[in-house]
């Protein structure tokens, strides 16, 4: 809004005494800028919202006064203080931050309004999860045979809205001396790889489904690192930087072009996106980190985790995201591998056997003993690790 505001004024002073004196509203045409503000605006309305959004989840009493599935599987010794009693749905003030500030200062386009729209189904989706689960005060919720009935048919949404979208990924390729080759490939039907340049074509069908995996596995991996305090936040933080840095990358044709990367016209503006989702991700820390005031619930953690998939399609890069979220991977992957080991071994031998103490992975530690602090602060770690390899794929291809 703040874009167009200003151009409309900058084009009423044109040529006029006013136009001097107005001429620091050009500095809003630079994504860097609008994107600081998204970042501050974020911020700031977060803290602003935050005792506002806690009081009001206390008042209407959402909160979590049940034992959480951890704490009724398990006792943990090292753990100081129980999660019942503490709000939930926080992500609401996430979700409200972010889309503000996205909409104040972002140059509104077919990706950030695609972005927007699906995060804001996920959230709806995550909103109506933790109700229910407040209803039946057991952990119960929505059935996930309707979660992922929802999720993978705004998944398939994007991807036959990609698959159709006239614009084109443009991948410039220096060619020895003589020249270049150019690359012009659909967002959905090629596919790019990490650490590899040139484009794949796997066709509509492959792609479709790459895409919406990339969009509900992320969806689904946030929330299941939704656990302890601080942890899912913090890992969006890192992994949102990372994105913050492509499609800053991918939105700039001579950028692109020098770090040989697919160039997606008008994907700056998903920047500004990201920019405003860490703001809104570290005001919300404030109030998350341990011992936690509310926690963010499916209604932050299934939007969040479903932005990074949109976000990765709509740059041509969705195997970056395996990379750089590889803490949310690590912790699919243990739900997956307990599970299916468990049923596989019962089926064989009578009795259902583990693999990890407890899953998501982050529950294991803690049942080794490891504080709930320690086990956030080396997750921490391990996503910046994750983090930087992924950043290296854009010079290691």
């Amino acid at each position: 809004m703040l874009y167009y505001f200003s151009q409309r004024i900058l084009e009423w002073a044109h040529g006029g005494e006013w136009e001097s004196r107005l001429a620091f509203l050009r500095l809003f045409r630079y994504i860097t800028v609008r994107s600081a503000g998204a970042a501050l605006t974020a911020l700031v309305l977060s803290l602003w919202l935050g005792p506002k959004i806690i009081r009001a989840l206390k008042e209407m009493k959402f909160g979590q006064e049940y034992a959480d599935r951890a704490e009724e599987a398990g006792d943990f010794k090292t753990r100081i203080l129980s999660k019942k009693g503490t709000p939930t749905m926080g992500g609401v003030l996430i979700i409200t931050s972010l889309l503000f500030s996205t909409m104040l200062w972002a140059q509104w386009n077919p990706l950030v309004e695609l972005t927007m729209l699906s995060v804001l189904v996920l959230s709806g989706l995550g909103f109506y999860d933790d109700y229910a689960k407040i209803l039946k005060q057991s952990g119960g919720g929505t059935p996930p045979r309707v979660k992922l009935i929802v999720q993978f048919a705004l998944a398939a949404f994007v991807g036959i809205y990609l698959l159709n979208w006239p614009e084109r990924s443009e991948l410039i390729l220096a060619k020895g001396k003589t020249g270049f080759d150019i690359y012009h490939s659909n967002l959905v039907s090629s596919l790019m790889l990490p650490f590899y340049k040139y484009p794949l074509h796997v066709g509509a069908v492959v792609g479709v489904v790459i895409v919406m995996l990339a969009i509900v596995g992320s969806s689904n991996a946030v929330n299941l690192t939704d656990g302890l305090d601080g942890l899912a936040i913090g890992c969006t933080l890192i992994t949102g930087f990372v994105f913050l840095v492509f499609t800053y990358l991918a939105g700039n044709i001579k950028l692109a072009t020098y770090l040989q990367i697919p160039y997606v016209p008008g994907a700056g503006e998903l920047t500004v996106f990201c920019a405003a989702l860490l703001g809104a991700g570290l005001g919300f820390l404030w109030f998350n980190c341990h011992p936690a005031q509310v926690f963010m619930g499916d209604t932050g953690s299934l939007a969040l985790g479903g932005a990074f998939g949109i976000v990765a399609v709509l740059i041509h890069q969705p195997f970056v995201l395996v990379i750089a979220g590889g803490v949310f991977v690590m912790e699919a992957l243990s739900v997956i591998l307990q599970k299916g080991w468990f049923k596989y071994t019962r089926l064989k031998t009578g009795t259902g056997q583990r693999i990890f103490l407890m899953s998501p992975i982050h529950h294991h530690f803690e049942k080794k003993g490891w504080y709930e602090s320690q086990v956030v602060t080396r997750f921490y770690i391990l996503c910046v690790l994750c983090a930087v390899i992924a950043l290296a794929t854009l010079k290691l291809r």
